[in-house]
């Protein structure tokens, strides 16, 4: 399985851009358009990606909305597997089954097609992947709702970790966790 250097995991940390006091005041908010945008800088990431995961039995890539759509999807193109979007509730237009989780005041549903992981497999594997895991309540969502449709979550990748507020953990009593990129 590919590792990144120390050199490879800088370039990539280099093309991510943070911008101060949003979405409010003391958040430092890691923008991945400016990652991108850089075509070689993408392909470098989905290169890595790809080699990680193509030995692996995995059936389905699942991506968490919105940010997770776009690496999710490009992965699940390049290891030529289906790919299923976990959106928000009320996204999905066909039947779906649904997993609450907190907020910091209140509660969050994510959703998917009650048929998203349908195949010839009685349990097929399913990689989640989105862009960046913080307090880790909506990955471990859509881990354990993955879990209740009758799937696998084998792992979920993400590319960046903010390791100081500790989601990796709370999601990894749930599924293994992976990351390009872990920020202190």
């Amino acid at each position: 399985m590919k590792t990144l250097t120390t050199e490879d995991k800088a370039y990539l940390l280099d093309k991510i851009r943070d911008v101060p006091d949003f979405p409010k005041p003391g958040i430092i908010f890691k923008d991945i358009t400016t990652l991108l945008k850089d075509a070689a800088a993408f392909r470098f990431l989905m290169d890595h990606l790809e080699a990680r995961y193509k030995e692996r039995d995995i059936d389905f890539i699942a991506g968490i909305d919105s940010r997770g759509f776009i690496f999710g999807a490009a992965l699940a193109d390049r290891l030529q597997k289906g790919f299923v979007p976990i959106r928000k509730q009320g996204k999905l237009p066909y039947t779906t089954i649904g997993e609450k989780y907190a907020l910091e005041y209140g509660f969050d549903e994510i959703e998917i097609h009650i048929d998203a992981f349908d195949c010839d497999k009685a349990k097929p594997n399913v990689l989640l992947v989105d862009d960046l895991i913080a307090t880790g309540g909506t990955a471990k969502a859509a881990a354990n709702l993955i879990e209740k449709s009758g799937a696998h979550c084998v792992e979920a990748c993400f590319l960046l970790n903010l390791k100081f507020l500790r989601g990796d953990e709370a999601l990894s009593k749930v599924t293994p966790v992976y990351s390009v990129l872990e920020v202190d």
